[in-house]
């Protein structure tokens, strides 16, 4: 699988423990930037990945800012981008499993590099489990997204 990896300046950090992990997993990671500490924008990272994914270039996304937040609330803001902020391996898998999330969320001044691994493990090991109670209530995210459009 793709994965588009990118981050802000404060994500810096984790950037390459992150690229490391999506690798070490047998799977190919695009590094999207941001290349060094001087200060940028979360939110022009985030819409990178989610345009990655909408374009169908990579399939899942990790985004990394120093807490995760602001990221996820951005990419959240493209059509069919399903970011989700987590700091533990539960939401990480969880949140594929249940509500297919493409997109994980870290907070590297809120986690250390460990925990970004298996953060990071967990979100490419999970697939959507299609049990039909997941994909009523994913339908049900979707019809909002389609609502607010036409909205």
């Amino acid at each position: 699988m793709k994965v588009a990896v990118a981050c802000d300046h404060a994500g810096f950090p984790l950037k390459d423990i992150v690229i490391e992990m999506v690798q070490s997993t047998g799977h190919e990671a695009v590094d999207l930037g941001t290349f060094d500490t001087k200060s940028v924008d979360y939110p022009d990272f985030a819409e990178k990945i989610g345009k990655t994914i909408q374009d169908g270039q990579t399939e899942r996304g990790i985004l990394v800012c120093g807490s995760g937040v602001g990221a996820s609330i951005a990419a959240n803001k493209l059509h069919g981008i399903y970011a989700g902020l987590c700091h533990d391996t539960y939401s990480a898998a969880q949140g594929v499993e249940h509500d297919n999330m493409n997109v994980l969320c870290l907070g590297a001044r809120v986690i250390g590099p460990e925990i970004a691994r298996v953060c990071v493990q967990a979100f490419l090991e999970a697939s959507f489990s299609h049990e039909e109670r997941h994909r009523r209530r994913v339908g049900k995210i979707h019809a909002i997204e389609d609502r607010s459009i036409r909205t």
